[in-house]
This record gives structure tokens, sequence and C-alpha cells, in this order.
């Protein structure tokens, strides 16, 4: 039995772990970092910085900062609550809800879009109700919002219902034994001690929603200033030039790397 403990402290104590595990490692690392690296140094030309700066560069990244801003300021107001009640509560068709909230992580983007335009679009299923009212979201910056909360905003319910659900069932009973009420127990015991989990889902679900693409290009189309966000005015910038796709590529990715750099310190306070 003591042997045990000596084995453990000497593989943590292991110069390395062998070759077998750090020449495969070394493969993927490959993979994944040598078209960042490629993509850093070919942007790092000065010729290509004029492309930041025009109309077309500017009105894509102020719509999908503003985009993306909505879309999370939505999916904490709904995601959250949602995520309380499928960590606490338990009712007839809560696996299926589960299931219906985590689909859209795995669903192709395209396959999003074309669901969203089949609901809301013109013809669909509530968008032909909505016509009788004047209302026509396709093609909009509304459906530019919209298709975002519908692929991001999962990872924001995912991580926020693991963090409820790491939560001990005896606080809640304890505070409600001494008379507080639900939404006093989930403002003033829930959220603090879940709140590491939901910044996680926060800084997840926003960085989806900068990224989509595939949902937006169907559901609200690539109209410049009012639906033409970073990762379609890429789209486009390939097509006419490599230097406004470098630049907007760039871009996206130092906000994509601020934010998982936060999200990788917050995971690091959450295991000390």
């Amino acid at each position: 039995m003591s042997s045990t403990p000596r084995l453990i402290q000497h593989a943590k104590k292991g110069d390395s772990p062998g070759w077998v595990f750090i020449l495969p490692s070394l493969i993927l690392i490959g993979l994944i970092g040598l078209p960042i690296l490629a993509l850093v140094w070919r942007s790092a030309n000065i010729r290509i910085f004029p492309f930041a700066f025009t109309p077309s560069a500017v009105n894509a990244l102020k719509l999908s900062l503003l985009t993306s801003t909505l879309c999370i300021f939505v999916a904490i107001l709904t995601g959250t609550p949602l995520a309380y009640i499928q960590a606490h509560w338990s009712f007839r068709g809560k696996a299926f809800l589960d299931v219906l909230v985590d689909l859209p992580i795995v669903l192709p983007p395209s396959v999003a879009g074309i669901a969203l335009l089949m609901a809301f679009g013109r013809q669909g299923l509530f968008g032909s109700w909505l016509n009788l009212f004047g209302i026509s979201i396709p093609f909009t910056t509304l459906a530019v919002v919209m298709a975002q909360v519908f692929v991001s905003a999962p990872f924001l319910v995912r991580s926020a219902r693991i963090g409820f659900t790491s939560i001990d069932p005896q606080l809640d009973e304890a505070a409600k034994v001494e008379g507080a009420s639900n939404w006093h127990v989930f403002q003033h015991i829930m959220l603090p001690l879940a709140s590491r989990a939901l910044m996680t889902g926060i800084i997840l679900s926003w960085t989806r929603a900068l990224g989509e693409f595939g949902a937006t290009l169907l559901f609200a189309g690539n109209l410049e200033g009012k639906t033409q966000t970073m990762p379609l005015a890429i789209y486009v910038g390939f097509e006419q030039g490599l230097g406004i796709a470098l630049v907007l590529s760039v871009v996206l990715l130092a906000v994509s790397f601020f934010l998982l750099v936060l999200l990788r310190r917050l995971e690091l306070q959450n295991q000390h």
C-alpha cells in the first residue's frame, strides 16, 4: 500500500512523458499553430493596413461588435434562467429539453440558417403570420442577432448549467428553511457561486457569435452595413483581394485570443 503514493509522486516528478505522447502532440500543435503563425506573419506587411480603414471593413467591425453584444445580452437574460431550470428542476421531458438546447452546438451552421428560414422566413412557419403585422425578419440586422443567438446561446446555457449543478443542494434547502424565496436564493446564493461558470459561458458564447458565418449568410444575407459581419466581409474580401481578408482575420484572431486568455485565467482560478 505504501508503494502507491511513491509511484504517484515519482510520476509527477517525471522528466518527460515520452515520445509516444510528444510526437502526436507535436503534429496537432503544428496543424493548429502553423496556419495561425502564417496568418500573423503575412499580415505583418504594412501595405495591407489601409484595408483596415475601408468603409466596408469599418462597417463590418461595428456591426459584428453590435450584434454579438446584443446576442450576449439576450443569451444572459434567457439562457441563465433556462440553465437554472435544467440544473434544479425535474419534470417530464427534461432529457428531451437538454438535447434540444444542446443541438445547435453540433448542427452545421448551414442547417441552422435553413431552420431559421423555415421558421421565420416570409413563407416560414411563423414568418407568414408575422407578415400579417408587417414584420419581416430575414435579411435584417435582427436576423443577424437571431442567427447568432441560435448558434451561440447553447454554449452559455451548457456552461451555466454545469455551474448550477455543481452547487451543493443543501445550501438551497437551508436557505428555504430560513424563509428565503426562490428569487432570493437564486440572486444571492446560486448566481455568486456559479458566476465563474457563467462567465466562461459568456466568453464562449460571445466568441462563437462573433465568428458566426453560415447561419448568418443564409438567414440574414450579406448586405453591407446591414447584415455583413466580419466573417462575411472576410469571405467577400477574399474574393476581391487578400488585403481586407487578412486584416479582418487578424482582428478576429486578436479578439478571440484575448477572450480565450481570459477564459484560461478563469479556469485557473476555478482550480484554486
